[in-house]
């Protein structure tokens, strides 16, 4: 079975590297390389321009709607070093937020090749990119994550009075930080050490060390320490992501690595109390590599489908089946919507 896909001129002028739709999925914000942010208007299969945020200065990697009950808000992450969070008003969208605590100065090497070769030291403004962002479940209040190529993990949180904290763990990853997702509460509120239905801050990351880091917040300290190292990946860390968990009997984690690989990592949730084990058990999603690169993994709403996004424009949707074994179930490129399940069953016929 074969399903038509939609498409629209985004009007970038630039590769494409995020689209988010927010809450009620009425509206879809895009960013590119030409370092510009758009918000559409989605209606059915209509797809209306309503504005075009220009305030970054250089490519911008991710954007993360907030839960709508802190407002019409909007975080961004680029190439250039900041985080700009964007409130929307009568008059428009502003910035009311450049969070810049990953930027840094430092030496850019330029050369000119003519006849001979001449060396310029040229001193300027240098960045480090802030590679992800990601917002925490809203039960906690608005908090973001953001994960940069300075190798840490800092914490932008606000008041309805306006005022600003920001909080860091400083070498999450030391070779850069490529990715951050949270784990959503529901799935969290039996942790060992942690009193029934507490409010817990728990966080994943994965980085340039090939490693999946999880870290919790600890009241006791104020700080996030790390409680979990996962390691079975061989390249980097492109994505990692907490599954939603609704009524699941366990906590699963998604990442994908330039390896080609995704891997599947659950802690067991016992279902006479609700107590979290305290071992991941790792899993992979396929026996066999993915054809290129795996760049994104993301859960679908209830948890039980994974779609993953690899570099040869391919996405692929997975789902768990009765023996706990992953299948492919759907498979989706420029030519469409192909039911990978379906037509391996007619071929195996």
């Amino acid at each position: 079975m074969t399903s038509e896909t939609i498409s629209f001129d985004t009007q970038h002028e630039d590769m494409i590297h995020d689209a988010q739709l927010n809450y009620y999925g009425k509206r879809l914000a895009t960013c590119s390389s030409d370092g510009t942010i758009r918000i559409f208007e989605i209606e059915g299969q209509e797809q209306k321009l309503q504005h075009t945020l220009k305030d970054h200065e250089g490519p911008v990697w991710q954007v993360a709607w907030a839960h709508p009950k802190f407002g019409n808000i909007l975080a961004s992450c680029s190439y250039d070093g900041h985080v700009l969070i964007f409130k929307e008003s009568e008059s428009g969208w502003s910035v009311i937020k450049n969070h810049d605590k990953h930027s840094s100065s430092g030496i850019f090497f330029g050369f000119l090749f003519l006849k001979i070769l001449i060396m310029t030291l040229t001193y300027i403004h240098c960045n480090f990119l802030v590679n992800s962002i990601a917002w925490a479940p809203h039960e906690l209040g608005p908090i973001l994550a953001c994960g940069s190529s300075d190798g840490n993990i800092s914490f932008l949180s606000f008041s309805a009075e306006g005022t600003w904290e920001s909080q860091m763990i400083n070498d999450a990853h030391p070779s850069g930080v490529n990715t951050v997702s949270w784990a959503p509460i529901a799935a969290i509120s039996a942790l060992p050490g942690f009193s029934p239905n507490s409010l817990i801050k728990q966080i994943a990351s994965g980085g340039c060390d090939n490693l999946v880091k999880v870290w919790t917040f600890k009241p006791e300290t104020n700080d996030y320490e790390l409680t979990h190292t996962l390691s079975g990946h061989t390249e980097w860390v492109r994505d990692v992501a907490f599954a939603p968990n609704i009524g699941l009997g366990c906590i699963y984690l998604a990442s994908c690595s330039q390896d080609r690989n995704v891997l599947l990592w659950y802690q067991e949730i016992n279902p006479n109390d609700s107590s979290v084990s305290t071992t991941w058990v790792q899993k992979p999603l396929s026996l066999q590599p993915f054809a290129d690169v795996v760049w994104r993994v993301s859960w679908s709403l209830s948890g039980n489908i994974l779609a993953v996004s690899c570099g040869n424009n391919q996405i692929t949707l997975w789902k768990e089946n009765m023996n706990g074994d992953w299948e492919n179930i759907t498979q989706i490129d420029e030519k469409g919507i192909t039911n990978s399940l379906e037509s391996s069953q007619k071929e195996a016929q």
